[in-house]
This record gives structure tokens, sequence and C-alpha cells, in this order.
């Protein structure tokens, strides 16, 4: 069978395996989003090992589907960006820096402290610190959005959080790599050149997007194209990935999610949202939640791994309910809303197994804490969504619901309602 064929064999089972278990998890009152990453694992090495079958013979099979997976997060994060409104997302800013800052630092803390534990040095430990600082909301965001509170206080407050904290987690990152590997005046300076740029990716792209990108957009959808607009929205996705990664050091999904909250002021956000939705929740989203399934191997588990495993997924998720909870409650949230803020931060994603996977190369983490690693992504991923849901499901989350229909705690009654896009 010709690579392409396996490639299009692989994609079918993978869409139909994703729909299926999505929606058996639906009927059994959780969100989809749990459904389609035990799908993953189902369809991974922990179970048929599926792309080991004999059909399957491409070498370069599971790395086409990962990049696929990453176009899926670079539009369910555009989605989750384009959901907000702008004066939502200032009115949570104190929240965002607090729990963003917080629910690194205290992660960082814990992880030196089972490094040092385990026998590591203090600058190996600290990059572990550093792996179980990193977040990912992109799963929060999904979980978010099926429940309809992604602007609530708590939804915008949790994805400003995701920006702050992977703006520091690059500069910690970029900094360890820069003191170890230059030793010395080297280092700082390229620490600077991080810092400048991740500023100047954030400051030109943000006025850019905030004066033009609206306009743009209702200057193609005048042109006699095949679907402009659409075609537009997409590229501007892909380019604000590119250029956080590229140019400001970031995660591509910080410009993905930038990109739908400038898109948002546009006229034309219902016909954008509802395009960009079938082709995310169609084809692309599927595929990033089976993929992270898929990178997990469950047979490989050993007794002193397992507890490896134990004690770095309790202190990761400890962590971020402590340090992101703290800096809610500390900007006037609820003892609910905090927790909700918490763990709505606790899952981990790509961020920290780049890290990983670098620290890996370079000798700082053995290959058994990288292993761990990933076990702790897989871990906190699979007990995000239905944490969130419970948490969301409190009587005081309900009474309150925007013309919009999206559902809202009774805190946010000072945010304005039916706000113009």
């Amino acid at each position: 069978m010709s690579p392409f064929l396996q490639l299009i064999l692989a994609l079918a089972v993978i869409i139909i395996a994703a729909k299926i278990c999505g929606y058996l998890s639906y009927r059994l009152g959780q969100p989809s989003v749990l459904g389609e990453i035990l799908a993953g694992l189902i369809l991974g090495p922990s179970v048929l090992d599926f792309f080991h079958l004999s059909c399957f013979s491409d070498g370069h099979l599971l790395s086409i589907i990962s990049e696929l997976a990453e176009v899926g997060v670079l539009l369910l994060m555009f989605i989750a960006g384009l959901d907000l409104h702008l004066k939502d997302l200032a009115h949570s800013s104190k929240t965002a820096a607090l729990s963003g800052t917080l629910g690194m630092i205290f992660p960082l803390i814990f992880g030196m402290g089972v490094g040092l534990a385990y026998g590591m040095k203090l600058s190996n430990a600290l990059f572990l610190g550093l792996i179980l600082s990193a977040t990912s909301v992109s799963i929060s965001a999904q979980t978010l959005l099926e429940l309809k509170v992604i602007r609530s206080r708590v939804g915008i407050s949790m994805l400003g959080a995701a920006v702050i904290d992977d703006i520091l987690v690059v500069l910690g990152f970029s900094a360890f790599i820069a003191l170890l590997v230059s030793n010395g005046n080297a280092g700082w300076g390229q620490i600077l050149q991080i810092a400048v740029n991740m500023a100047l990716f954030l400051i030109v792209t943000s006025l850019f997007g905030y004066y033009l990108l609206p306009k743009i957009s209702r200057f193609v959808d005048r042109f006699p194209i095949s679907q402009g607009l659409i075609a537009f929205t997409f590229v501007v996705i892909l380019l604000y990935g590119w250029l956080a990664e590229a140019w400001g050091n970031m995660a591509a999904i910080t410009g993905a999610f930038l990109a739908g909250m400038w898109l948002s002021r546009s006229s034309l956000k219902e016909r954008i949202s509802s395009s960009i939705s079938v082709l995310a929740y169609g084809v692309f989203v599927p595929i990033f939640f089976i993929n992270i399934g898929l990178s997990a191997n469950l047979r490989q588990v050993s007794g002193g791994f397992i507890w490896m495993l134990l004690v770095m997924t309790i202190i990761a998720i400890v962590g971020k309910v402590l340090g992101a909870g703290l800096g809610a409650k500390l900007s006037g949230f609820t003892n609910l809303e905090s927790l909700q803020l918490g763990v709505g931060m606790i899952s981990r994603g790509e961020v920290g197994l780049i890290v990983a996977s670098v620290g890996t190369s370079n000798g700082f983490i053995t290959q058994d804490f990288f292993s761990a690693a990933v076990g702790v992504v897989i871990i906190t991923t699979l007990l995000t969504p239905p944490s969130l849901r419970y948490l969301f499901a409190k009587p005081a989350i309900k009474e309150k619901i925007q013309d919009d229909g999206t559902k809202e705690s009774k805190s946010i009654s000072k945010i304005k309602q039916g706000e113009e896009s």
C-alpha cells in the first residue's frame, strides 16, 4: 500500500474513532474531548498499537499525524480567542497576571524539590521544575467551549494566565540554556534578545491585529473569490502561529489565540467562527486529541517508574491548583472560582514536552524523567475535562445567562452584557 493510501486510511480510522468515543463520552455526561483522548490511548501502543499493523509500513506516518494534530490545536486556540471580548480580557488582566505567575512559580519550586530528592544537581532539578511549570489550556478551552462558560471571568482569566505562563516558562527555559551553555555575558545577551523579541512580537502583531485585521477581512470578503474569507482567516492563523515561534520565541498556540482575539472585532466574526469550526471540529481537532493518546505506552509502566510518575503528577497538579488558584483568590475570586481556574491550568502540553525533549537530548534529565513527563501530560490531560465539568456543574455557575446564551456565574455581573464584537 502506498504511503498516501496508508495516510488516508489512518485519518479515516482516527476521525471515526474520535467521533464514536466522543459521543459515548457525551452520553456518559463527560466532555467529548475525554472520549477522543481515550480513543487515542486505545489506538496507540497502550492497547491496539494501531500504527504497527502490517498495513502501515510508512515510517513517516506518525510524524505526519502529529503535524496535522498541531494544526488542530492552532484552530482550537483560534476559536477560543475568537470567542472572547477584548474588554472582558482587559477586565481580568490582574487575575491573569497573578495566576499565570504563581501558577508557574509553585510547580517550579515543587519540581526542584523532587529533583533534589532524587539526587539531581541543583541545575538539573531546576530544569525539571521548568518542565512541570509549563501549561496548556487547549484541553481546558475545548471543555469550557462545550460547557458554554468560555466567557465567564474564570474562562477569560484562565486563557490570559496561560499566555503569561507560556511567556515565563519560555523566558526561564531560555535563561537556563543561555547561562548553562554560554557561561557568561553572551548568555545574558541572549536572554535579553529573547525578551525583546517577545515584546516586539506582541506589540507589532497586536497593533496590526487591532487596527488592520478586521478591515482586511472585510476587504477580502468583497472579492469574488471562492471562500476567500475563510482562506484569509486560515492563513492568518498559520502566520500568527509561525511568527509566535519564529520571532516571538513563544508557542505557536499563543499566536493563534491572538489571531482569534483580534479577528473577534470583525463584523464578519460569526461567519468566520462557523466556517472555521466546521474545519476544526470536523477534521483537525479530533486528530489533535487522538494524537495525545497515541504518544503514550502504558505497557512500559514498571514499579519504580510508577512511583516517579505518581510523584511528578501529584506535584504537577497541586502546584498549578495552589499557584493559579491563589492568584485568583488574591484577585477577589471566590473559593469555587479559584479552584476552577487552578484546575483549568493543570493540563500540560506541547511546551512542556518540547522543554523535556531538549533536556533529554542535552543530558539535563534522564530518559526515565522524560517518560514520566510524557505520562504527566497524558494524566493531567485526562483529568482536566471531567474535573472542570464537575466544578462548573455547581449551582452558582448556572444562575446567570448571557444574552448570547453563555452561562456565567453571578460573580461576573460587572462585565458588560451583549457587548458588540
